[in-house]
């Protein structure tokens, strides 16, 4: 019987656009790319060159200090272009899918956990785990306290991360991962979920957003102390992993297409890196004036039409930009219609049940941090928000350390950068709070 617990602060931000259970095919895309920089960690580079063949499962990036350590070709195909920015930095690679029909084969059974450590590598599923601390891809020379899976996503309009036929292939899935940790894999789903395992430990989640951040669960389960390691994979990429371990490679996913400016949003199965525009293909949305975000809207990441979605694979969500918005008074306006964590709107009497129709105004200026204890109310982690931002801020480590670091990743202060009167880019500066400490500390 799983443990149950439940998670007081946090928000769930009442987004108009949730996406209905109709799965349709997305049989429009016919270029898939691959951004480097959504895998922070390893130093990635790249040996191709445009034109080159592909079949899927081939590597095209590799980790300059680890060569094992790979991004692969999701699909058949040839490199249409390896776009580049400042300083010759790889922003992402392209590949023209091939008419040809995907390779799935990644041969024999994996069973020893050489065999699944080397076969993680080589599949790029590696890549799609991360390690706490630092939020990057893991460590190869480091092995785990613990494993976390997370098998649901609490944020603003996502769909379900895996359906209960995939059980089995995350059964799978989970055992090959018992085998890479001397701790334990722990199993984090929704309170209801129809999900088990005899492998992880098992535990029902309840509550607002973040109850689905794998950050919140293990903050909740077994805290990261100074000096240990854990490694966090959601549960599709778990399901990818029990599949390479009957020798099949899968580099499907399915996109929960989103937001209040779509008007019929569903479920699109597609492929890995497929492109934004062969995805929207087919949805009711005005095209001028609207922002597209590759994952939600708290942490997702601004792209344009001729883009890609980018990792981990899962949302597309499309706003207004708020642009042309002529409202009297402004962000002081006192429509019913305006959304608000503080009670001075009139929406509040009506509950926060109703949706919202969102834009991408940030409604405010940027102005000095205030320690009104805000983000405590979002916040459920057993650290103090504010002081720990201020250390980051400061470049002070030992501060930094003492008050947490090693626990949070960006995605944690997505609701507190939502709150802020002070409009600050909380994951932003958490983000480079994290990677120069790595950096001093290696």
């Amino acid at each position: 019987m799983s443990e149950k617990i439940r998670i007081k602060k946090g928000l769930d931000i009442p987004l108009a656009g949730r996406p209905s259970e109709k799965v349709t095919t997305d049989t429009s895309s016919k270029i898939f790319a691959i951004y480097p920089d959504d895998f922070p960690g390893p130093v990635w580079k790249t040996s191709l060159k445009v034109g080159d063949v592909l079949k899927a499962g081939d590597v095209i990036f590799f980790d300059k200090n680890n060569p094992e350590i790979s991004l692969v070709s999701p699909v058949n195909g040839t490199v249409k272009e390896i776009n580049r920015g400042e300083r010759r930095h790889i922003n992402f690679l392209s590949i023209a899918k091939s008419d040809k029909p995907e390779e799935t084969s990644q041969g024999k059974p994996l069973t020893s956990p050489e065999e699944i450590l080397e076969a993680l590598k080589h599949s790029g599923l590696w890549a799609m785990m991360r390690q706490r601390p630092f939020d990057i891809v893991p460590d190869a020379e480091k092995k785990p306290r613990d494993i976390f899976v997370t098998a649901f996503d609490s944020a603003p309009l996502a769909g379900e991360i895996i359906s209960s036929e995939e059980a089995s292939c995350l059964e799978k899935g989970l055992e090959a991962l018992a085998k890479l940790t001397e701790g334990k894999v722990f199993l984090n789903i929704r309170y209801g979920q129809n999900l088990s395992s005899k492998i992880a430990i098992v535990t029902e989640f309840e509550g607002p957003h973040p109850s689905g951040n794998v950050g919140t669960q293990i903050a909740a389960l077994k805290p990261i102390n100074k000096g240990e390691t854990v490694w966090t994979l959601d549960a599709r990429t778990a399901v990818r992993i029990g599949r390479l371990c009957e020798g099949i490679a899968d580099f499907e996913t399915l996109i929960a297409v989103t937001g209040p400016e779509v008007s019929n949003p569903h479920l699109v199965k597609t492929i890995v890196g497929a492109s934004i525009e062969g995805i929207l293909k087919g949805f009711k949305y005005e095209e001028k004036g609207l922002r597209i975000i590759s994952g939600n809207v708290l942490t997702g990441v601004k792209v344009a039409l001729d883009g890609f979605i980018h990792y981990p694979y899962r949302q597309i969500t499309v706003i207004a930009e708020g642009d042309d918005a002529d409202e009297f008074m402004g962000w002081a306006s006192m429509s019913p219609g305006k959304f608000s964590v503080k009670r001075n709107f009139p929406a509040f009497l009506k509950g926060l049940s109703k949706p919202f129709l969102f834009d991408a105004r940030i409604k405010g200026g940027r102005r000095a941090m205030i320690l009104s204890g805000e983000y405590d109310k979002v916040f459920p982690f057993d650290i103090y928000p504010e002081y720990l931002l201020k250390a980051i801020m400061a470049k002070d480590i030992d501060r930094m350390e003492k008050l947490g670091i090693y626990e949070v990743a960006p995605e944690d202060f997505a609701l507190p950068e939502f709150v802020d009167t002070s409009k600050q880019e909380l994951q932003k500066t958490v983000r480079e709070g994290l990677d120069y400490l790595r950096k001093e500390l290696s």
